[in-house]
């Protein structure tokens, strides 16, 4: 059984701090940093942290996509990727030392055609084996249509595959229509997924267990922020609290995550652990500055007090 991570939309993850944030001043940046960016992306380089080895897959282009490959490499992630004619985006985050905020700047995907995606189903094609874990993570690009995911999937199916799924909006509604082996969402996803715009404790509970014994997926993780996550499965709710922590950046926090939870399937983990390895993980990630993620040391120290 190997890991596979899908990253339809990656990016290139710049950093940088400012002493003050003044709204119309020239602000000189400092301290910059580049890091490869990308929900799949992310979960690859966490994972290899762990000693867990992934085949990374995602399209890219132009000279933005080739650092990013660049950078992969230097971290040691094996790299799976076919060109496409866009440049791979690039993401921007501000650190404000005053105040000690985050600010974050999401930049668009210029549209994608399906066409250009032919290579990257390719690789799924070869690279994905019977019993292994797909994990696809982030967004789709304008220009794919919201059931790509989905028809990704529905190739899979006869060969057992467990597909883990993070995403959001639309696609994520429709992705739930096959049946997944684990989904993510946050308080707020699993919200819209159950058609409200918020859902009490109680409420939320509900509607995960729900999406278990309904076959949708047969673990249901929802991350709570700053109060941890917990867990539908076929055997009741499990919970983690995260511990109290000054926050440096929540870039890939999800990401991490995510990275626990597979860490803990590879273990053969009862599914309270994996969830204690995701949380740890997710929590690990606030405490490296930019989009650095969770590093094994943090991971150590943060499994000690969840």
């Amino acid at each position: 059984m190997k890991v596979v991570t899908l990253t339809i939309n990656p990016a290139l993850d710049k950093s940088a701090k400012v002493t003050e944030m003044i709204p119309f001043d020239k602000l000189e940046c400092h301290d910059i940093t580049y890091h490869p960016g990308g929900g799949g992306i992310n979960i690859s380089r966490v994972l290899h942290r762990l000693g867990i080895e992934s085949h990374c897959l995602f399209p890219y282009g132009g000279k933005t996509g080739e650092h990013l490959i660049e950078l992969l490499q230097e971290e040691h992630v094996s790299v799976f990727s076919t060109p496409i004619s866009i440049w791979t985006r690039e993401n921007f985050a501000v650190f404000d030392m005053k105040t000690g905020l985050q600010f974050r700047f999401g930049m668009p995907t210029a549209s994608f055609s399906e066409s250009e995606m032919k290579n990257i189903e390719q690789l799924i094609k070869e690279q994905v084996a019977d019993g292994d874990i797909f994990v696809i993570s982030g967004s789709l690009p304008k220009g794919l249509p919201t059931e790509y995911y989905s028809k990704i999937i529905q190739n899979l199916t006869s060969k057992g595959v467990k597909v883990i799924v993070d995403t959001s909006g639309p696609v994520f509604s429709e992705v739930l229509k096959n049946e997944l082996f684990l989904i993510k969402p946050n308080q707020k996803e699993l919200a819209r997924l159950a058609g409200k715009e918020s859902l009490s404790a109680k409420e939320r509970e509900e509607f995960a267990m729900q999406l278990v014994t309904s076959n949708v997926a047969k673990y249901v993780v929802v991350s709570l922020g700053k109060d941890g996550a917990f867990m539908a499965h076929k055997n009741g709710i499990e919970y983690i609290t995260a511990p109290v922590i000054s926050v440096k950046s929540t870039i890939g926090a999800g990401d991490s995550m995510v990275a626990g939870l597979i860490y803990g399937i590879t273990q053969n983990e009862t599914p309270k652990n994996m969830l204690r390895w995701g949380v740890a993980c997710g929590v690990s990630a606030t405490l490296s500055e930019g989009s650095d993620l969770a590093h094994k040391e943090n991971i150590e120290k943060i499994l000690k007090l969840v």
